[in-house]
């Protein structure tokens, strides 16, 4: 890696960046380390964290009925929880389920996506990793994704576990975020570079042109 972007050390990651809402946020956590809490106790935190994925990731993106319920404020809460109950006894877990029925009571199952991604940090933690999103133009071949997790593993001292996804605007290179470190390598980014440096070269010639002139005049 070069210092083409911010070289300052990455921070442990958090889903404190997914959501604006600092409030949101906070209470995202207190919800996410009760859960791993009993989850630590029932020894199902991997468990738990699957059906939690699954459900937030598959399940409730599948339908826009499921994901209105989960937004809330349609149903009441009593309703909600008859819904809950019927749709998922036998179907999960009875922790992953309690779990839901309490954010409906205090009328917090909107939150469970942030929720999702504050437990997985935290579970990642705990076994002293750390989660990479990478953005490639084209797919991270097996060798380039291999020496990345190396470069990671040295500059963070944890477990890199990269999330990889292909975004053509790039054009090429690759952008990597570890929680709210940030390295954009980019062609895109290259290219917006040259085009502001060009534009701030033009307006400053624009502007000396124009202090001659009134010097001139």
């Amino acid at each position: 890696m070069t210092e083409a972007s911010q070289p300052h050390a990455p921070t442990a990651p958090s889903a404190l960046r997914i959501a604006s809402d600092t409030g949101a946020q906070r209470i995202a956590r207190v919800y996410a380390e009760a859960l791993l809490g009993v989850a630590l106790k029932h020894n199902a935190v991997d468990e738990v964290g699957e059906e939690l994925d699954v459900l937030v990731n598959q399940v409730v993106p599948s339908n826009p009925v499921i994901r209105t319920f989960f937004q809330g404020g349609v149903v009441g809460r009593k309703r909600r929880a008859e819904t809950l109950r019927v749709a998922l006894e036998g179907r999960a877990s009875e922790l992953l389920l309690n779990f839901l029925l309490v954010l409906n009571d205090h009328e917090r199952l909107e939150l469970l996506r942030l929720i999702s991604l504050v437990y997985t940090d935290l579970v990642e933690q705990r076994a002293n990793k750390v989660r990479v999103l990478v953005r490639t133009a084209v797919p991270l071949p097996d060798d380039q994704r291999q020496r990345l997790i190396d470069q990671l593993r040295q500059i963070t001292k944890k477990e890199p576990v990269l999330h990889a996804s292909v975004d053509p605007d790039l054009l090429g290179g690759l952008v990597v975020q570890v929680g709210d470190w940030r390295y954009d390598a980019s062609v895109r980014h290259e290219i917006d570079f040259i085009r502001n440096q060009l534009i701030e070269s033009s307006s400053h010639e624009i502007q000396a042109g124009r202090d001659r002139f009134s010097s001139d005049s």
